[in-house]
């Protein structure tokens, strides 16, 4: 009877083990991505394109690289068995990848002001430039006719 329960034990530990093994995002396949609960076809696709132009060096780069994952995600994936680099994803990687996103916030809001300064600076600089518009003075109101008539 102990021999059994020690086995059946065993079993579930190795079948639970199995079931949990890690997938890291660099070298996993389509099916593996799949198999991670709330990651699916599209997001697999998006995954896989994201890698061909470079690894994911880590969870804050895996974050801001692929649409669709956020920090919230991130953590359920983990949980799932998702690694990056071998590793799973933490609170660290959470500030990281937090960081990053308001830095690219920045950045693109900063960008966007200068193209709107360069913009204004250019329609400033072309009205400048044109010759101004003649200014319409009202006419003159004719004189009442004098009436030239002799009693």
């Amino acid at each position: 009877m102990l021999k059994t329960l020690l086995t059946l034990i065993a079993t579930l530990l190795l079948a639970t083990t199995t079931a949990f093994a890690a997938v890291d995002v660099n070298t996993a396949t389509e099916a593996e991505l799949d198999g991670i609960k709330g990651i699916g076809p599209g997001l697999s696709g998006r995954i896989l394109e994201e890698r061909k132009s470079a690894p994911f060096k880590d969870w804050a780069d895996f974050i801001g690289r692929v649409g669709g994952v956020g920090n919230k995600s991130a953590v359920n994936f983990s949980k799932e068995g998702l690694t990056v680099n071998g590793k799973k994803y933490s609170a660290a990687a959470a500030a990281k990848a937090e960081a990053k996103s308001k830095q690219k916030e920045k950045d693109k809001s900063a960008s966007t002001t200068a193209a709107d300064r360069k913009t204004r600076g250019s329609a400033d600089k072309s009205a400048a430039t044109q010759p101004a518009a003649p200014t319409a003075t009202p006419a003159a109101a004719p004189a009442p006719a004098a009436s030239a008539s002799k009693n």
